[in-house]
């Protein structure tokens, strides 16, 4: 296992930047998921560290070792595909022997790592099966065996549950995420999913336009936004436009004045609010600082909790989350219902427009 580090890696494609000035130092056995929207440039990063795509300028280097010019079996990387990429006419064991047979391994050293790979994920009950016999859930499981069983020193995963439906999603996140911290195997996983990208990260690389838009720890980015494309994109609903007037005031473009952290910020600025948040009908409002008059417009039952939709008398609307009455939550409100919002100025991050 090994750090990576990418020095200002460049991607041009004539006269279109793909990646542009990116760098990034992964630790070893960290898990790091590259985010962002189609185009952001995140799957042509993942694809220049395992060298499949010829970086134009920049530096990759793994454990120390400059690797930016070697062809991708020479980097003992493994790599896991969004479309699996499992030979069709091949077992699940054969499948997974490949890599080790390309290395010329010994037959017996094969036979056992083979086994160890498929026990890790499972189905060492399937190794005799064809892959159209194999569910998508299994699929992946078997092209995640075979980019381990070389024991690579770094594990390259590009989309790799986008083909699986919610509740697969949600098993093989977590069994990755499982399997990666066993092994402590440093990993780059793409997505554009932000809740993958929570759920299995240590760190999060938001990328937009070929640059790096933020990075952190998933709780950084989800509470503490650094951009107006990042609040967005990490789910925050409520952005509300606006200026500082005075230390930790904040006024509203619909006129409303409320409380904010201090921020060392200045210009045209948003308010992001998180719907978990905001508060209906508040019983310590007076603590709350921001307590606000509005209108329930609608309501979305969600399961665990209900969104509410509230209007301010300037027309100004929210987006409030509160848990449901299926796991012990208060009634619902109806539309029409007068209503008090409230949040602490803590909750709030500004962020520029």
């Amino acid at each position: 296992m090994s750090d990576v580090v990418l020095q200002s890696i460049v991607k041009r494609y004539d006269a279109t930047t793909a990646v542009d000035n990116v760098s990034l130092n992964i630790r070893q056995g960290e898990l790091v998921a590259l985010l962002g929207p189609s185009g952001c440039g995140k799957t042509t990063t993942l694809r220049m560290v395992g060298g499949f795509i010829p970086v134009t300028e920049g530096r990759i280097l793994v454990g120390g070792r400059d690797l930016t010019s070697l062809p991708p079996n020479k980097r003992n990387m493994g790599f896991g595909f969004q479309n699996y990429a499992l030979f069709p006419h091949m077992s699940v064991g054969e499948n997974v022997a490949f890599g080790l047979q390309m290395r010329k391994l010994p037959k017996a050293d094969i036979a056992a790592k083979v086994k160890t790979a498929l026990d890790r994920v499972k189905l060492s009950h399937l190794a005799d099966r064809l892959p159209k016999q194999l569910s998508g859930g299994q699929q992946q499981r078997v092209a995640l065996a075979r980019a381990l069983v070389i024991e690579p020193d770094v594990l390259l995963l590009d989309e790799p549950l986008s083909n699986l439906d919610a509740q697969l999603r949600n098993e093989m996140k977590l069994e990755i995420r499982n399997i990666q911290q066993q092994l402590g195997i440093t990993t780059i996983f793409v997505t554009h999913d932000q809740d993958e990208a929570l759920s299995v990260a240590d760190r999060v690389v938001l990328m937009r336009a070929g640059r790096i838009e933020q990075m952190g720890a998933p709780d950084d980015l989800f509470e503490r936004p650094a951009s107006h494309f990042v609040a967005e994109f990490m789910g925050v609903t409520n952005l509300l436009a606006g200026t500082l007037e005075g230390v930790g005031r904040f006024r509203l473009t619909s006129g409303e004045v409320v409380a904010v952290p201090v921020a060392g910020l200045s210009g045209d600025l948003a308010l992001a609010l998180r719907p978990e948040r905001v508060i209906l009908d508040g019983t310590d409002e007076a603590l709350l600082a921001n307590t606000l008059s509005a209108e329930v417009e609608f309501a979305t039952y969600r399961g665990l909790v209900i969104d509410y939709r509230v209007r301010l008398p300037s027309g100004v609307t929210l987006i409030a989350r509160r848990p449901s009455p299926a796991v012990g939550g208060p009634a619902p409100l109806s539309p029409g219902r007068a209503v008090r919002v409230s949040w602490p100025p803590e909750a709030g991050t500004l962020v520029p427009m």
